[in-house]
């Protein structure tokens, strides 16, 4: 008698419990011909709402081991919040280079780029059968921005974009701004820190960006406050990087995220 009231207490418990999510798990797909790319995926405890792409700033090089540790970049931004984007919901691919590239600099606007990221595209929607967002931060914004430009979701595109610490201003490469944005025609979100001290992202410069997104069919500007800054200005652990207000900023994305998801 008490083993079977152990056991019903246990089903019981076991019926209750959450759903745990899967570890994170290094993936490798084949892009072009001889080429893979590499990515740590995360899978939410729940059935995702969207699965979101992050993009890391700097060179993008982020050295993914089998393993799933960094050999580069592990306090960025987005990298460092994954784990926030998987507690809200989302499959959460954190991107790293191409086999053929050493990192993504001069990488970001090109053909061969679009194609890795549309062939990673596809795989999350065959994955997960949900709609796929290009989240960028900094020079990631460049990813994100670009691939969206070249390709809508009927062409294996995104379903929307996610901007945040944009490039907005350059003095050697052209800006964010400068892409073909206005070729953007999914929901586009714009997050920036109002004390961002990256000259090449300065607050008072975004307005330029949300201008040229004339063809996303819902846009908006979240601007974040407060936090503390660290270091370099243009670093991860300054304003630019949203030190302090991760859970905040990520909370916000999210919220915008699912308000403009469609299911596929």
């Amino acid at each position: 008698m008490h083993h079977w009231i152990g056991c019903q207490i246990i089903s019981l418990f076991l019926f209750l419990a959450p759903a745990f999510a899967a570890e994170p798990a290094v993936t490798d797909i084949a892009t072009r011909p001889g080429v893979t790319q590499r990515f740590l995926l995360l899978r939410p405890a729940q059935q995702p709402v969207a699965s979101v792409v992050l993009f890391a700033g700097g060179h993008g090089g982020l050295d993914i081991s089998p393993g799933g540790g960094f050999g580069w970049g592990a306090g960025n931004f987005l990298v460092r919040s994954r784990e926030l984007f998987a507690q809200q919901g989302f499959t959460v691919a954190v991107v790293d280079k191409p086999s053929d590239r050493r990192d993504l600099t001069g990488f970001r606007q090109t053909r061969e780029h679009v194609a890795d990221v549309k062939a990673l595209i596809a795989w999350l929607r065959k994955e997960t059968g949900v709609p796929v967002w290009l989240v960028g931060t900094s020079f990631g914004t460049y990813s994100a921005a670009y691939v969206a430009s070249q390709l809508a979701p009927s062409d294996g595109g995104p379903d929307g974009i996610v901007l945040t610490s944009t490039t907005l201003t350059h003095d050697k490469i052209r800006a964010v701004p400068d892409l073909p944005v206005q070729r953007i025609a999914v929901p586009a979100l714009v997050v920036h820190h109002r004390q961002d001290g990256c000259p090449y992202c300065r607050f008072a410069d975004v307005p330029r960006l949300m201008g040229g997104l004339t063809a996303a069919p819902a846009k908006e500007l979240i601007a974040i406050d407060g936090g503390v800054s660290k270091g370099d200005p243009c670093e991860a652990f300054s304003y630019h990087g949203y030190n302090g207000k991760e859970q905040e900023t990520v909370a916000s994305i999210a919220d915008w995220i699912k308000a403009n998801t469609r299911p596929r």
